[in-house]
């Protein structure tokens, strides 16, 4: 938050003339210039298409310049030091005449002391105006602006009667921790209906203020706040994948970066279909206790929800205003297997979309740990695959005879029955090239007969329903035989056999 504030200041000081600020937070921001237009010695005019141009703080009306060519003209006409706010100017820049008036503005008051602000929730910026506009993110408020607005709340209702506030620090932190990713007016709102509705503020209100953000984070149509109850001890095998996440289950922390530790930035997780990549993800959400964020990169090219650009933008500042946090993007390369054609088929847009996403990936200073799966990983652009963008990439194999057991067993006691009481071993031995997705399956069609014949589940059922199916590895062949020849080389293996060494061997010929 500083820091943005601190460029604002700069770039007003360095003159430049035409800023387009990015944020939600209008009121926010337009108290920010007030403060700052004071400290600079400026006037401070700021523009809506309802009210027109007015002095900031004035509660009037200026009908003469509700339009916006007439308000920019005021702007040109005015002399002395002063910075100029447009409110949800960004409808006006398909205008062609609006835009070149914002050019001849922007070089005319480099030789003054006045100053353009653009402020809109959605950055547009036309290409005419590229070279001559500064664009700065205005962020969501952090902890100390939450917790600020937390404390004058309590203090506002601590001196009414029939409310009770029971906030020790560790409940503050966790309630400022629950409201980080809300703007400060969807913060505010959410406090005072936690208190409106039980008449108090404690610890039972943090599950509501993340029930709000949620409902908020649905909003953007790009992220959806995953809830999720998997373990880790619900993936079966992959000892190898579980041992380099459980060591790093406590790098976020203040000791882990006090000691050196860079935090993960993330990892691919590529295998065949139905090995557990997408279980995995939502598993790592409890073993680290990080809230999970599901991306579907295919809603940020929907002509329905905006700009593209914007809303990749608007997906990474929303998962970096509530780090630390797992953002999860699943079956990544269906939505970005066509980028090397996208100077063709979309006029760039895609490419733009994606070289914005990788440089985040390599940049990233918040601590969002990014979990990408993929089941066909030739599609992926191979920037995507550069080191640097991932900590590791990981290959899912079907499972192995001892992995398929342990399977069957967590499956088994999730449907309330103890594996004791199956012959696991013969399971195992005729469910080989099958996924656990699909020896899931298969205990859920012996559910279905078993339940039809009103009588409980036993082996025979569900070697019954191994025998009937045939595994998708068997169908594919050629294509898990191709993914795991490329895998070979390129990745590390999610399990490690016993007696096989855990590094991989570069093969030559000649």
């Amino acid at each position: 938050m500083e820091n943005c504030e601190k460029e604002i200041d700069i770039l007003i000081r360095a003159r430049y003339p035409l800023i387009f600020v990015s944020s939600y937070e209008e009121e926010r921001f337009t108290s920010y210039l007030d403060k700052l237009s004071k400290r600079q010695n400026k006037k401070f005019f700021a523009w809506s298409v309802t009210s027109g141009m007015c002095q900031y703080g004035e509660n009037t009306v200026n009908e003469s310049t509700r339009d916006p060519l007439s308000a920019l003209g005021y702007i040109e006409r005015q002399t002395g030091p002063a910075i100029f706010l447009l409110q949800d100017f960004h409808p006006y820049l398909s205008d062609p005449s609006v835009v070149r008036k914002l050019r001849d503005l922007g070089k005319n008051l480099k030789s003054t002391y006045e100053t353009l602000i653009l402020l809109s929730p959605v950055l547009s910026v036309p290409v005419e105006l590229e070279k001559d506009i500064a664009i700065v993110d205005f962020p969501l408020p952090d902890r100390r602006v939450i917790g600020n607005l937390l404390d004058s709340i309590v203090k506002t209702v601590s001196t009414r009667g029939g409310i009770s506030v029971d906030m020790p620090g560790e409940v503050k932190e966790k309630l400022v921790d629950a409201a980080l990713g809300l703007t400060y007016n969807e913060a505010e709102n959410t406090f005072a209906r936690a208190l409106v509705t039980d008449n108090a503020l404690g610890s039972r209100d943090i599950e509501r203020v993340l029930a709000e953000k949620k409902q908020i984070i649905r909003k953007s149509g790009i992220l959806d706040y995953f809830h999720t109850e998997e373990k880790i001890a619900n993936v079966g095998g992959l000892n190898n994948l579980k041992k380099w996440l459980e060591k790093r289950s406590a790098a976020f922390s203040r000791k882990a970066k006090d000691f050196g530790l860079p935090e993960p930035k993330g990892i691919l997780l590529a295998g065949v279909q139905g090995c557990g990549k997408s279980l995995t993800a939502k598993a790592v959400s409890n073993l680290w206790q990080m809230p999970l964020l599901r991306f579907d990169v295919g809603r940020v090219f929907s002509g329905i929800v905006g700009s593209s650009e914007e809303n990749m933008r608007k997906a990474i500042n929303t998962a970096e205003s509530i780090a630390p946090v797992i953002l999860w993007i699943d079956e990544i390369e269906k939505s970005l297997s066509g980028v090397q054609s996208s100077s063709f088929s979309d006029a760039g847009t895609s490419a733009r979309v994606f070289g914005t996403f990788i440089t985040w990936l390599q940049e990233k200073a918040k601590p969002v740990f990014v979990i990408a799966t993929a089941n066909n990983i030739r599609l992926l652009p191979p920037e995507l695959l550069r080191k640097g963008r991932f900590d590791e990439i990981f290959f899912i194999d079907l499972p192995s005879k001892d992995e398929r057991i342990e399977i069957f067993n967590i499956h088994i006691k999730k449907r309330n029955r103890n594996p004791e009481n199956f012959d696991v071993l013969s399971m195992a031995g005729l469910s080989e090239n099958f996924s656990g997705a699909e020896i899931e399956q298969s205990i859920i069609s012996a559910l279905f007969d078993a339940f039809v014949e009103n009588r409980d589940l036993n082996t025979e059922d569900i070697l019954r329903s191994l025998k009937a199916s045939i595994p998708l590895a068997l169908t594919m062949s050629e294509s898990v035989r191709d993914l795991r020849q490329w895998a070979e080389t390129r990745t590390i293996p999610a399990t490690i056999h016993a007696g096989k060494p855990a590094s991989r061997e570069r093969k030559l010929e000649f």
